[in-house]
């Protein structure tokens, strides 16, 4: 399966919420529009995690894009449609090795730097963080929509345009912001997984960055047609 683009992704964390009820959410937040689902649950043992990526897969049915973070074993046991790398994981050619040509492998960084080496080794798209203050990385800095504008002009000029997909402390409230910095999409985790109703919140999430996505692309258009529409 493709990524899609605009990409709204849920990344999960079980101790948000009843654990029972994750899978629930996680089918709740598809139904409204989650395009890609990141199983980040990195204290599960490797049998429980398969278990679980199992059980999500069989619920996603098809509806979304599933990805594992880190454990590429559990991924290709799982036969997944893709893995999440952290800046200090495996190499991405060695990965690619172990998931095969098909398979979505995505890497998450903090910097210029650590983007363009992701390009350079082959990463299908980019995590980057953190945009904002987060409650799962409370004692990071964030960096904010820049790092997203600096990423995309720096592959512009490369010539090496990769998937951005901005975490952190994203709302449908600061979302277009985001896109807006040049954002292939956005990743969240308590606006969706804390939410009284997954699946409302979801869509409110999705139309917000479809709504970015089009403003975005209109500038573009009209800057392309010379700043301004002509009769």
């Amino acid at each position: 399966m493709g990524l899609t683009l605009p990409c709204l992704c849920l990344v999960t964390d079980r101790s948000i919420g009843e654990p029972d009820s994750l899978v629930d959410r996680i089918a709740q937040a598809v139904d409204g529009g989650v395009d890609m689902v990141q199983i980040r649950e990195k204290d599960l043992p490797g049998g429980e995690l398969l278990k679980l990526v199992n059980h999500i897969q069989k619920v996603l049915a098809g509806k979304a894009i599933l990805i594992v973070n880190e454990r590429v074993d559990v991924a290709v046991a799982a036969g997944a449609d893709g893995v999440q790398l952290g800046e200090d994981a495996l190499p991405i050619a060695a990965t690619r090795k172990m998931v095969g040509p098909q398979s979505l492998i995505g890497r998450s960084v903090h910097s210029i730097s650590g983007a363009e080496d992701a390009v350079i080794q082959g990463a299908d798209f980019l995590l980057a963080g953190t945009m904002y203050a987060t409650r799962s990385h409370a004692g990071v800095n964030p960096a904010g929509p820049r790092l997203i504008e600096s990423i995309v002009r720096q592959q512009t000029r490369d010539s090496k345009l990769l998937p951005v997909i901005g975490i952190g402390g994203i709302t449908a409230a600061n979302l277009g912001d985001v896109i807006q910095a040049g954002a292939s999409g956005v990743a969240v985790i308590t606006s969706i997984l804390a939410s009284a109703d997954p699946r409302v919140d979801a869509s409110k999430l999705k139309n917000a960055m479809l709504d970015a996505w089009r403003d975005r692309l209109s500038a573009v258009t009209r800057e392309a047609g010379g700043g301004s529409d002509r009769n």
